[in-house]
């Protein structure tokens, strides 16, 4: 079993390592879905951990139809990355009829030859998702992310099930989203996936209390007790 902690801040990332996880997803802004993170985040996290670094590439908030332009800055992250020394990355993108944008994948994946490549929950809003695991299968990516197509990995547990059944070992089908220590043995004990994406995040108040629209006096961790309660709880 593979333990992924979604690391959202050098903090988070020394708590995932500390507790025993196997890897991070590193990235920022969790309210959005995640974004990117700065270049000075990623080469501090390598520098920090002995686990492997994966590093989120979506250049903004909102859907993952992407423009010339935004491809652009995600093939440059992807070389910024590889340069910093991390081990993978995880990317997406999408046509307006929520199919892979193939040619967009293609050039990611090509941009990041020598790093593991995920796919990320862009994988949730295709519209037919057996055809679109064989597409990342062809595509030679090495892992998916995903809820089950639903609001959280429990309630998708069926179709994720499926899709392990499908990948036959060639993907990892990574359950996530809204997995806690009250339903992680559910899901991977029903799935019998081999791989899972967590934050066990918890809210840490600063000295300040000045609660100014967007600059609230609390950011998101991941908490190391919480997760080591997630890697016993199986």
């Amino acid at each position: 079993m593979n333990f992924e902690v979604c690391a959202v801040n050098i903090q988070s990332a020394l708590a995932a390592q500390q507790a025993g996880a196997h890897r991070i997803e590193l990235c920022v802004a969790l309210e959005v879905g995640g974004l990117t993170p700065s270049l000075g985040l990623v080469r501090a996290a390598v520098r920090a951990l002995d686990i492997p670094v994966q590093v989120l590439i979506r250049p903004r908030e909102g859907d993952f139809c992407y423009s010339e332009t935004e491809l652009y800055l995600m093939l440059e992250d992807i070389q910024l990355c590889r340069e910093s020394g991390a081990a993978g990355v995880v990317v997406g993108a999408l046509c307006p009829d929520g199919h892979l944008d193939l040619p967009k994948m293609r050039a990611m994946k090509t941009a990041a030859e020598g790093m593991f490549v995920t796919c990320h929950r862009a994988f949730d809003f295709t519209p037919d998702p057996g055809e679109t695991l064989e597409q990342l299968v062809g595509l030679g990516f090495g892992r998916v992310l995903s809820s089950g197509q639903a609001a959280n990995a429990f309630e998708g547990r069926a179709l994720l099930k499926k899709l392990i059944r499908q990948a036959a070992g060639r993907i990892a089908v990574m359950p996530g989203g809204g997995i806690n220590l009250q339903n992680i043995r559910a899901i991977l004990e029903f799935t019998g996936a081999n791989d899972v994406h967590f934050t066990a995040k918890q809210k840490v108040l600063s000295e300040s209390r000045s609660d100014l629209p967007g600059l609230e006096s609390w950011h998101w961790e991941s908490d190391e007790k919480t997760i080591r309660q997630l890697l016993d709880a199986i």
